[in-house]
């Protein structure tokens, strides 16, 4: 596929301050970045996007490979399982499981499916499938910094995409838990987790989902700001080189528990790791696009 900026939002770049000191240590220290001019995808790939590649190409993400020397076993991913009355919060196996039926077209793994998902963000990819797809649509990943840049939609210092009120008016802007994580919900949205793309509304630079959802990765590999604090990104595991950013946090992010809806909120996933949560969505620089 020839890729182009159809559709794409244009941000046209500058010096932003990123990072946060207010929450979690990994956001330290505020540093003043500059980022050039570039283009972001409004809302991260769908599963209808994503099917389109896999049809066009025959691609199968790592979830669908066999494992190494175990024919006829799947690799799989993880799938968040709600429990049904409160469990202890150190412990993420109450709530997560890995299902070698899952993939980006089993969400839930087996039994489940996309009927009714086509506009919800595709789950369950590594980085390696995230940069495959990016290839395929001439396209590459962001930079955590520039993934920082957009999701502060030009709101310089604010906690929140949207300003420092996490509930503005009582107003739900994006898709992460309110209620008793991991069991309980109480914010009416669906118990199949994802949101469609375009449910909330977006930033003012025109993004939606920055915040909440899915997880995002990013180009960059993670450097540590040592933190010990909980967190929802799925089987996070000791550092190691293969470790990428991901951004944004996720339907699993909750006050109580995890508050990783910020832009300024990282965290470290190995390129191998994804789950029910992970997604992506894809960048161009301004001066990579051929002039008309």
């Amino acid at each position: 596929m020839t890729g182009h900026p159809a559709g794409m939002c244009r941000l046209a770049g500058g010096t932003f301050t990123m990072g946060s000191e207010r929450f979690y240590r990994e956001e330290r220290p505020l540093r003043e970045v500059r980022v050039e001019p570039f283009r972001l995808d409004p809302g991260p790939v769908t599963n209808a996007q994503f099917a389109r590649f896999v049809a066009e190409t025959g691609y199968r993400t790592q979830a669908e490979l066999p494992l190494p020397g175990q024919p006829g076993h799947r690799a799989g991913s993880l799938v968040f399982r709600k429990p049904d009355r409160p469990v202890p919060l150190h412990d993420p196996s109450f709530w997560w499981q890995l299902d070698p039926a899952a993939d980006w077209r089993h969400p839930e793994g087996a039994g489940s499916g996309l009927t009714g998902r086509q506009d919800h963000p595709v789950v369950h990819i590594t980085h390696r499938d995230a940069q495959a797809y990016a290839a395929w649509a001439g396209k590459r990943l962001p930079s955590e910094a520039e993934w920082e840049f957009a999701a502060r939609g030009g709101l310089a210092g604010a906690d929140y995409a949207w300003g420092d009120e996490l509930l503005p008016e009582g107003r739900q802007l994006a898709n992460f838990w309110r209620g008793d994580f991991p069991w309980h919900r109480e914010d009416g949205l669906a118990v199949a987790f994802t949101t469609a793309v375009g449910h909330f509304p977006a930033n003012p630079f025109g993004l939606f989902d920055m915040i909440g959802n899915v997880w995002e990765w990013t180009a960059d590999d993670y450097a540590e700001r040592a933190t010990s604090c909980p967190s929802c990104a799925a089987g996070q595991p000791a550092l190691a080189e293969t470790e990428k950013v991901i951004k944004g946090g996720s339907f699993l992010c909750a006050p109580s528990y995890c508050q990783r809806y910020r832009p300024a909120a990282r965290q470290g996933l190995r390129a191998d790791g994804s789950a029910s949560h992970i997604g992506f969505r894809c960048a161009v620089s301004e001066a990579a696009i051929p002039a008309p």
